[in-house]
This record gives structure tokens, C-alpha cells and sequence, in this order.
């Protein structure tokens, strides 16, 4: 398959981008001479596989990503006075992606994202068991999830990339030979789309999502809760001590998981709550107002750079996470800067967690002969 990459020339993190011309899939092509040294941090053999940076880019975004996990490395939004901010976290390197995996900054996570309880589920009459990687369960798809492999780059422009990964029958337990896309595009709006696509040979289950963690303020601020946050959503998902749902679902009103209305994410994180109490902050499935396809969920907003992303999708389900478990002594993510405690969130579309399980909860079985399709947008907005 003939495939021209472009990558774009992203002047505000003083990036030179490589030209790829006609290379056949899976190829890398050669890098012009003026690589910088970023870029380079990027060329590494993950895997047997060769491993890039590439980047999108717009009048309203400056994307760069990598073909390690599929995953977003930096996400330049414009905010008050045209500053461009940068408001996902993540690395300098594709070695430290690689050494932090199971941190998933920006990656796709999968086969399952979420959780799935005791790390075993039945479909069609066969049990299986996954990896354990969170304790007795298992999550965003194990130690050998999809976050932690090389895709393939099957077509690319300035303002859009489409990735590939066929993941193996019984990898990380999962049954089918599952191929997957993942195609990242920019939109004159100011959105950043995700798309995604998978099928299987053999019944199976599937849930992919974007893992990115973002602060509006800016990747290596100290704080998120003074972002506004909204999400339409009547209702979580209980869950246990182990984080697994309960299979029964929690009315937010009057509770401090109520942001149907706009409200500071921290204003109520401290609430003497027990749901809050088992995630140590917001780590909750919200069960998303139906509604017809692609349409609104939610929007975050953070006063001091003015910027507001909305978050569109097709998805049932929104797992908010308000990074309860960072610590002063994560690995320290882009130039040497600290990601603290609740120094990011996540909001990741998603079918709900441990549905392979729950029989009331929306099907994430995938059969032969049927197409998984998936889509959202991280839209953004200066206020």
C-alpha cells in the first residue's frame, strides 16, 4: 500500500519533522537531515519494531504522537493571547514511555479498557483468564495491552494518522485474532478526532479508549481542581474495594458526583463519601444520558489559561479519573517537571467497566463477521 507522510514543522516546541515518501506499510522511511534532538529521542527499536514521531498539525492544534502505544505525546492548544499550551502530560523519550507503560499517558488502552473483576470472563460458553496487572483484576488489557506495542502507520497527512494493530489469538488471555485502527485527525473547530475500528475472527470482547492525561493549565502544573467540570450523567457505577463495579448504579443528585452543572473538581472531592472514600477522589464509570450517536458529554474548563474542551462521543460510558494515585515520586514527565498529586485528569469514553461480566451493562462482545466502531473529539475552545 502506497502512503505519503507528512509531518509538519511544530515551531513552538522548535520541532523538525521528517518527510516519508512512498514507503510501503509498516516501513519508516529516512529522516531528513535536520532532525532535532526530540525527534530523535523518538527513534528507537521497541520490540524488534522501529519506533517514530510524527505530528499533525492546524491554524487551531499542534499534535505530536507516536506509533509506541498508539499514543498522544504532546497537545499544543491556543489559549488567552494566542499562548500555545501544551495540556497533555507525558515524556521526552520513547524509552521512558516504555519504562512508565503502565502509567498510560496518551495511550490506547486495550483490549479492554477499564477494568474487568478477578481478570476472567466467559463468552460463548469458554472462560478466560487475563493478566493480572491491578491487583486480583485486570486492566486496560494487562501487561500485554495494546498501549504497550508497536503499531503500524498505515496512512498519514498534516492533519491526520491512521494506525494498525492485529493483536494475536490469546494475547494477554483474550480470545480472536482482533485487527484494530486507530485514526487520529484535526478539525477546522479545534477539534482532536478519534476514531476507532477493530474486527475479529473469533467471538471475543473489545473496548478501546485514549488514556490521555490533560491539564488545561498546562502538562506540569500543579493542580487540576480548579478546573470547572460538566458531564451529563444522572448516575455512576458503584464500585467495590477493588474498584470493580457492583453492578448497581448511584444517583449523582445531591451527591458530590452531581456536575450536571458545571462545578470545580475540587470543590467536593474531599466530601465524606464512600465512593470517593474506595477511589481516593473521582475514579468512577459515568453512566452518560443516552442519546443518538455522536453528540456532546461533557466539558472541562480552567480559568487561568482561558481554555475549554469539550468532549463528543458515541460512547455510553465516562470514566473520570482525578489522578488520586499520583505521587511527588512518579518518574518525572517532560523537561524534568513533577506530576503530582491530582496534577491531571482523565476523561475516557468507554463502554462501562467489567461489562463482559455484568449482564445488565451495555454488550462489549464482538463477534466474526461484525465491525467495532467507536468514535469521540477532545474539542477545544479559548474563553
Amino acid at each position: 500500500m502506497k502512503r505519503k507522510i507528512f509531518i509538519a514543522l511544530l515551531a513552538s516546541a522548535s520541532l523538525a519533522y521528517a518527510c516519508q515518501q512512498g514507503a510501503n506499510k509498516g516501513e519508516t522511511g529516512e529522516t531528513t537531515s535536520d532532525s532535532t534532538e526530540q525527534q530523535k529521542a523518538f527513534d528507537a527499536v521497541i520490540d524488534g519494531k522501529d519506533v517514530k514521531l510524527y505530528a499533525l498539525k492546524n491554524d487551531r492544534l499542534h499534535v505530536t504522537l507516536t506509533n509506541y502505544g498508539a499514543r498522544l505525546v504532546s497537545l499544543n492548544v491556543k489559549g488567552k493571547e494566542d499562548k500555545q499550551t501544551d495540556v497533555i502530560l507525558g515524556y521526552d523519550t520513547a524509552d521512558e514511555f516504555k519504562q512508565n507503560a503502565s502509567n498510560y499517558y496518551g495511550a490506547i488502552v486495550g483490549r479492554y479498557g477499564n477494568r474487568i473483576g478477578n481478570a476472567t470472563f466467559t463468552v460463548n460458553g469458554t472462560t478466560y483468564e487475563l493478566e493480572k496487572n491491578n491487583g486480583e483484576n485486570s486492566l486496560h488489557g494487562g501487561t500485554n495491552g495494546v498501549y504497550n506495542k508497536v503499531w503500524d502507520v498505515e496512512d498519514a497527512s498534516n492533519t491526520a494518522i491512521t494506525l494498525a494493530y492485529t493483536s494475536p489469538d490469546g494475547e494477554a488471555g483474550y480470545p480472536g485474532t482482533v485487527t484494530m485502527k486507530v485514526t487520529y485527525s484535526l478539525t477546522d473547530e479545534g477539534g482532536l478526532v478519534i476514531d476507532y475500528e477493530g474486527s475479529t475472527d473469533k467471538e471475543t470482547v473489545l473496548n478501546l479508549t485514549n488514556h490521555a492525561y490533560f491539564n488545561l493549565n498546562g502538562e506540569g502544573d500543579s493542580t487540576i481542581l480548579d478546573h470547572e467540570l460538566q458531564i451529563d450523567a444522572d448516575a455512576i457505577t458503584e464500585v467495590n474495594e477493588t474498584l470493580i463495579p457492583t453492578g448497581k448504579s448511584l444517583p449523582v443528585d445531591g451527591t458530590a458526583f452531581d456536575f450536571r452543572k458545571p462545578q470545580t473538581i475540587g470543590s467536593r472531592i474531599d466530601t465524606d463519601n464512600e465512593q470517593l472514600k474506595v477511589g481516593k477522589g473521582y475514579d468512577h464509570n459515568f453512566e452518560l444520558v443516552k442519546g443518538e450517536g455522536f453528540r456532546k458529554v461533557a466539558s472541562v474548563y480552567a480559568p487561568k489559561t482561558g481554555i475549554e474542551m469539550q468532549i463528543l462521543t458515541t460512547e455510553p460510558g465516562l470514566q473520570f479519573y482525578s489522578g488520586n494515585f499520583m505521587t511527588d515520586s512518579d518518574p518525572k514527565g517532560k523537561e524534568g517537571k513533577g506530576y503530582p498529586f491530582r496534577s491531571a485528569f482523565c476523561l475516557e469514553t468507554q463502554h462501562f467497566p467489567d461489562s463482559p461480566n455484568q449482564p445488565s451493562f451495555p454488550s462489549t462482545v464482538l463477534k466474526p463477521g461484525e465491525q467495532y466502531t467507536s468514535k469521540t473529539e477532545y474539542r477545544f475552545f479559548v474563553k
